[in-house]
């Protein structure tokens, strides 16, 4: 292609016509390091066995792919081409390929009829892998308008154990005794036939995730319909991330919204039902609804807290039972604790129904209105300890599902079939976690609290020139560039992390 010499300003553009080995994703090395210090990779091609025919590409090679697909700013599945017209990630790549033994090798070859060409899976070869995760038998079993979740294949059961392995790679390296779970949901708002609305009234899906607080990773995801509530099959989930959490894990506490509110749920935690863990400490958004606020009224002025520096809110305890979890000889009595803050605004008049949210009563009280904010709990802590430990969730569930949806491309789903929309999902999720664990891990400092985008700007997305001497690759930056002693500290630090963590 010709250049263009024209233009505004003194530059043209043009083809470099030498075969250089230039890349634009000079640290996409370090990242390729950690996921084989970690062990995903092998977990991938372990635990997913979507290609156990010993055809085409292996999984860890197209989840690897869309993995670097997310983190390099990709947007969707198509966006894969941009990886494959990259020189030099393709010559390290190959190299990768290469370093195993003869017989390696030689299997690598067998999985193609052709001689292989590429280093990453086209767009429509990726697509392709996406659908095997699919499951025609499950869809089947829909019936319209019931919320309804398809029972996860092998291909995504793999997909969470291999994410275990990160789990467990990280506990390892930085143990923490407690694992404070959020659960929340989130919606991807979608254009797709096959999207249902949700309780916004848009056609969406709308995933559940599990936070861990203290490693800032998810723990477990699950792939919904728009029109599955939130609270639909919560006690399932949280089993399924309790299954999931790696050794060295204690004790458990659990932190949700008013989806949470669920009885059996909360049960589940206060009967300490789960062998491993026991009881399991909570705090859940309570349903203000019914008989919660005639109880508000019998709370006296004079037990209603102030929180410290705060001057427009006050917090008390509530004495309420609903029936649902009424006291009897083998349950225990939960406590409700309740927040309330004073309606400044003047509501017009005939609109005073329209100031109550359904969670957030509004109750007057010596003639000043308040709206109110309820909690559930079974911890024995002080009250406003309870409650200003359940608000540091506040924001967090929002803030990584935003970097899912946004930065990582998990709101731009690749099909119109579930399975494979609860793949990329999922691999957007091992994309996520391992972001996080390179700013925890090894990067630390002032990069943990920094955004993807900053991670992308100073060290995946950085110039360089691929070379080969002596049978070794070297990826050149240009010389004075700050961030090359950033990727050699980090490449340091995973061989460190994956030594200790060797068995």
């Amino acid at each position: 292609m010709g250049s263009l010499s024209q233009g505004l300003l003194p530059f043209e553009y043009g083809a470099d016509r030498s075969e250089s080995g230039l890349t634009n994703l000079a640290g996409a090395g370090a990242y390729l390091d950690l996921i084989e210090g970690t062990g995903l990779g092998e977990a991938i091609d372990g635990e997913v066995g979507v290609r156990r025919d010993g055809q085409g590409w292996t999984d860890q090679q197209v989840v690897r792919s869309l993995i670097l697909l997310g983190l390099a700013g990709g947007e969707c599945v198509e966006d894969v081409r941009m990886l494959e017209e990259d020189a030099g990630l393709g010559r390290l790549l190959r190299r990768l390929e290469e370093r195993g033994g003869r017989r390696q090798r030689r299997e690598q070859r067998r999985r193609w009829r052709r001689k292989k060409t590429r280093t990453v899976p086209s767009p429509s070869s990726a697509r392709r892998y996406l659908e095997e995760f699919h499951d025609p038998a499950q869809e089947a079993q829909r019936e319209r308008g019931r919320a309804w979740i398809p029972t996860p294949g092998a291909g995504l059961r793999g997909l969470a154990r291999a994410n275990a392995r990160l789990l467990a790679f990280t506990q390892k390296a930085r143990p923490r005794p407690t694992a404070t779970l959020d659960v929340d949901a989130t919606l991807i708002q979608s254009d797709k036939r096959e999207a249902l609305y949700c309780y916004e009234k848009y056609p969406a899906f709308q995933p559940l995730s599990v936070w861990w607080s203290e490693q800032e990773l998810l723990v477990y995801t699950e792939f919904r319909d728009g029109n599955v509530p939130a609270g639909f099959e919560k006690l399932r989930v949280v089993k399924e991330a309790l299954e999931h959490l790696p050794r060295g894990v204690e004790r458990v506490r659990l932190r949700a919204d008013t989806a949470g509110y669920q009885h059996d749920l909360l049960g589940y935690c206060d009967r300490g039902e789960s062998e491993r863990f026991g009881r399991i400490g909570r705090v859940v958004g309570g349903a203000m609804r019914g008989r919660f606020k005639p109880a508000l009224a019998e709370v006296a002025e004079e037990d209603w807290h102030d929180f410290p520096g705060v001057t427009d809110q006050q917090w008390a305890e509530v004495c309420f039972v609903p029936n649902e979890l009424a006291r009897s000889k083998t349950g225990r009595e939960y406590r409700y604790l309740a927040v309330r803050s004073p309606l400044r605004q003047r509501v017009l008049p005939g609109l005073e129904d329209e100031t109550e949210e359904p969670n957030c009563p509004v109750v007057e009280a010596e003639g000043e209105r308040y709206k109110v904010r309820g909690l559930v709990t079974n911890l024995t802590w002080d009250g406003r300890a309870v409650i200003e430990w359940y608000r540091q969730r506040c924001g967090k569930g929002e803030e990584v599902h935003a970097v899912m949806k946004e930065d990582l491309a998990g709101g731009t789903l690749p099909s119109a079939l579930f399975g494979a929309n609860a793949a990329w999902w999922w691999i957007m999720l091992l994309a996520l976690n391992l972001h996080q664990m390179m700013k925890h891990l090894v990067l630390g400092g002032p990069w943990v609290r920094r955004r993807l985008k900053a991670i992308r700007f100073h060290l995946l997305c950085l110039p360089a020139r691929v070379v080969k001497r002596s049978r070794q690759l070297l990826i050149r930056l240009g010389r004075g560039y700050g961030s090359l002693a950033l990727l050699i500290q980090a490449r340091r630090r995973i061989y460190d992390l994956a030594a200790a963590a060797a068995p």
